[in-house]
């Protein structure tokens, strides 16, 4: 018979195998994330319709062959407005914060989305809705 402690311990490892298993079966990486994501934005006017954005991103950077390479500011019917495009990785600085600035967004649009992605997985992260300030 298998004491409780042992048997604690069974399960807690077969509950473990069993998540790490379904984030796979997601087509995640260990640590949970296959996509990079964006986790803040601030959104400033700097001219009539034209707007400066500072974006956070987070990043599942494993390998330097895939880096979060880009962030772009959408409508919410998936016009780019704007993109950043990341000439380096950022591995030593996770989370990161980078800007995008000129940013012209027609008078008609009050609310737009922030994505970033990578160079392996592309766009699919967790994206930002923001309102454009003013409107």
């Amino acid at each position: 018979m298998i004491s409780m402690n042992r048997r604690t311990a069974c399960l807690t490892i077969l509950a473990t195998a069993a998540v790490v298993h379904a984030s796979f079966a997601q087509g995640q990486t260990l640590q949970g994330q296959k996509f990079p994501d964006v986790i803040k934005v601030v959104v400033r006017g700097s001219a009539s319709n034209t707007f400066e954005f500072d974006v956070t991103v987070s990043s599942p950077y494993d390998t330097p062959a895939r880096y979060a390479d880009a962030f772009r500011v959408a409508t919410e019917s998936g016009t780019v407005l704007g993109e950043r495009k990341l000439v380096h990785d950022h591995q030593g600085e996770q989370p990161f914060t980078r800007d995008l600035n000129g940013v012209k967004i027609p008078a008609s649009i009050k609310l737009v989305v922030v994505q970033a992605r990578d160079q392996k997985s592309g766009y699919g992260g967790k994206s930002v809705t923001v309102k454009v300030p003013g409107r």
